[in-house]
């Protein structure tokens, strides 16, 4: 029996190109279109000189072509250089994919064919996608996780010679959320105000450049709601209550939902008290990253825990208007934090 060939990831594809080791197809799709335009951009950029674009490089978009046209553009050969380059954007668009399943069957060796499929992932079962598996590269970029974004923000800041601190980083993910194209323009903001003597990101600096007061935001609510701080926890919701662009329930929910529904899980751990442990349990990339949930799993029983995911679903629900006919999101939030602290 063949060996299953490991799932491509964005590291690896990227250190094939870098050693400018192609593949004849690339299928890049799923939920976050960060990495298909990081891998797609860069095959556009690298692959042929600026001198050989012009004859050997096509970028189409799939509302305007067929699967034929798209498969009539990749059997041409190069003109003056080694590969001839095809890629087709917003390829969700794009129909008739039935002669892409026949060039697939006979790729040329010297084109890389690239379609980039946003918003969703093309059905596995499809003969395309086996072809495409068997002779070239089929990459899903899915949606990162919220308690994933403090690593890539300080891996991407690393990547560019800056440090931050796990404060700042918690505080410009919770702030901005998962859509990875905008974090990476905010860093890239935050990393021209740097002085070149200094390229440490620290908190003021993100109240600063990003407009999230250090004091008061979701990082520190949670924080505060992890260490059952209840004077701390309703002075920030006070806050936001009296400064709604500051932070609202509506910014604060899917953050104190994500963090005990992984609470929930690490109460589970085989070692719920240990860092390193507990961070290989829950697939996080770095221990730091399950300090909140040792802590939280010494505040918060399971039950309890159970009850508050309830309780966040609840005010969800209400703040939409679902059995409420008119109680103001000031004192939903206060009734919240109430019931996870008491």
């Amino acid at each position: 029996m063949a060996e299953k060939k490991a799932a491509a990831t964005y590291d690896t594809i990227m250190e094939a190109l870098k050693e400018r080791q192609y593949a004849p197809v690339y299928v890049l799709m799923g939920e976050e279109s960060y990495y298909i335009d990081k891998i797609s951009n860069y095959i556009a950029e690298t692959v042929l000189q600026p001198e050989e674009r012009d004859f050997n490089q096509t970028i189409v978009f799939g509302a305007d072509v067929t699967g034929a046209q798209v498969s009539d553009m990749a059997k041409g050969y190069p003109m003056m250089a080694q590969h001839r380059v095809v890629i087709v954007k917003e390829a969700q668009a794009m129909k008739g994919t039935d002669a892409l399943e026949k060039y697939l069957d006979h790729p040329v060796a010297s084109t890389i064919l690239v379609i980039c499929h946003k918003n969703g992932t093309i059905d596995r079962r499809k003969k395309f996608m086996a072809k495409a598996e068997a002779v070239g590269i089929v990459f899903e970029s899915k949606k990162m996780r919220d308690f994933e974004l403090p690593g890539f923000i300080q891996s991407y800041l690393v990547a560019k010679g800056a440090t931050i601190d796990r404060k700042a980083a918690s505080m410009v993910a919770e702030h901005i959320g998962a859509d990875l194209n905008r974090l990476a323009s905010e860093l890239d903001k935050v990393l021209i105000s740097l002085p070149e003597s200094d390229r440490r990101v620290t908190p003021d600096i993100v109240e600063q450049q990003i407009g999230v007061s250090k004091e008061f935001n979701a990082f520190e609510l949670r924080n505060a709601l992890i260490n059952r701080d209840v004077f701390k926890a309703n002075q920030i919701v006070n806050y936001f209550d009296k400064n709604p662009k500051s932070g609202s329930l509506f910014a604060f929910l899917p953050v104190l939902f994500n963090f005990y529904q992984n609470l929930m899980v690490a109460q589970y751990a085989p070692n719920k008290t240990n860092e390193n442990e507990l961070a290989r349990f829950m697939e996080l990339k770095s221990a730091w990253g399950a300090r909140d949930y040792v802590t939280g799993v010494r505040n918060y029983t399971p039950l309890k825990t159970l009850q508050i995911i309830s309780k966040i679903r609840e005010i969800d629900a209400k703040s939409k208007g679902l059995d409420n006919p008119n109680t103001p999101t000031g004192d939903l939030m206060r009734e919240l934090i109430f019931f996870i602290l008491h």
